[in-house]
């Protein structure tokens, strides 16, 4: 595929706006805390602000990992770790009205635990701050070590996510060396037998991959144990990363999702734009709720949550002694890598001095 070959009309969205879009991004900035949305150029930055769901990181911006999908910048933090941000994201994203919150995080493999105490110390402090709150954990492989995965589930979040990213044919090309598809599985599969707990992949196409191969690795992340798994559309964040081999149509990407549900996953998310933390609060109540049954509407339970999430966060700010965010929001995805472009959360920059 030509380099600079225009995309098709199912790929192109509205460039980001409208008011609830600026006020959230306002208090994003307020409290110090950026978003993966804009370091892995996600394009439903948008969409998904406006209605309230953003995606952070934590553990800094820097992966130890060179993905050739993934535009998180790769090098080595050389075991640099803010202590005090497992406090400040949790008191921040606390008083801010959420209603489900995804923590992502970048690959520290120059970590001893590869960051997960980290991880999971945010977690905990989150929820002695906020039981409402949903919490969804994006994690890395921590290089098999399945020690790392207990400490991120023992933290008791309520989705338990890892990116498989592409087909086992085209994980060595796409992946990072330190990454493998069946360390991958092992991960999911661990969290799962660790803990009754969701769990959760995502799946990149238009890679190269054949329609027989996506089945097989839903399969796989299946055996797996995997509840949930979302599959989207791979596009190239710069010239330096791994080409698009062709753009999936829309009417694949719902073969995909017939194909998931038969295979017996409570929830497929398919679609171009679709990526792993995508409308994460939605999807994981439908999940519970209903799978893919039409029939059954949720919206009146994510408003229920929105209301209690909103007094709760007005609770914490008083307890705190700081203003609550004026800021209405649905559900916020928290991390630290990204997901298709591999997402994910917090991250919380130094300021200049």
């Amino acid at each position: 595929m030509e380099r600079f070959a225009p995309k098709p009309a199912w790929l192109k969205v509205r460039a980001p706006g409208g008011e609830r879009y600026h006020e959230l991004k306002q208090t994003l900035r307020e409290n110090d805390l950026y978003t993966v949305c804009e370091e892995a150029r996600c394009p439903n930055v948008g969409e998904c602000w406006r209605e309230g769901t953003a995606t952070v990181m934590l553990l800094g911006d820097t992966c130890t990992r060179g993905c050739r999908f993934c535009a998180v910048t790769t090098g080595n933090p050389r075991g640099a770790v803010d202590v005090r941000e497992p406090e400040h994201v949790a008191r921040a994203i606390a008083r801010m009205g959420l209603s489900y919150v995804v923590m992502t995080m970048v690959n520290r493999d120059d970590l001893l635990d590869g960051g997960a105490d980290h991880v999971a110390t945010t977690v905990r402090r989150l929820r002695e701050l906020r039981a409402d709150i949903l919490i969804e954990t994006l994690v890395g492989d921590f290089q098999g070590h399945l020690t790392s995965v207990d400490t991120i589930v023992d933290a008791a979040p309520d989705v338990f996510a890892h990116n498989v990213e592409v087909v086992r044919h085209l994980t060595r090309d796409i992946r990072d060396a330190r990454c493998g598809y069946d360390q991958s599985l092992a991960v999911l599969r661990h969290a799962k037998e660790r803990a009754a707990i969701v769990t959760k992949s995502s799946i990149m196409v238009g890679l190269g991959e054949t329609l027989e191969q996506v089945v097989e690795t839903m399969r796989d992340l299946r055996a797996a144990g995997v509840d949930v798994v979302t599959i989207g559309q791979y596009l190239r964040p710069t010239a330096r990363h791994a080409e698009v081999q062709r753009f999936v149509t829309p009417e694949e990407f719902t073969e995909y999702a017939r194909l998931g549900r038969e295979l017996g996953f409570a929830y497929v998310a398919s679609g171009p734009l679709v990526r792993s933390s995508y409308k994460a609060g939605e999807v994981f109540l439908k999940s519970l709720l209903r799978g893919e049954d039409p029939s059954v509407d949720v919206s009146e339970a994510l408003e229920a949550r929105l209301a209690t999430a909103q007094r709760e966060a007005e609770r914490v700010a008083t307890t705190l002694g700081l203003e609550p965010s004026k800021t209405r929001i649905t559900d916020v995805a928290i991390a630290a890598a990204a997901t298709l472009l591999p997402a994910a959360s917090l991250l919380r920059r130094s300021k200049p001095s």
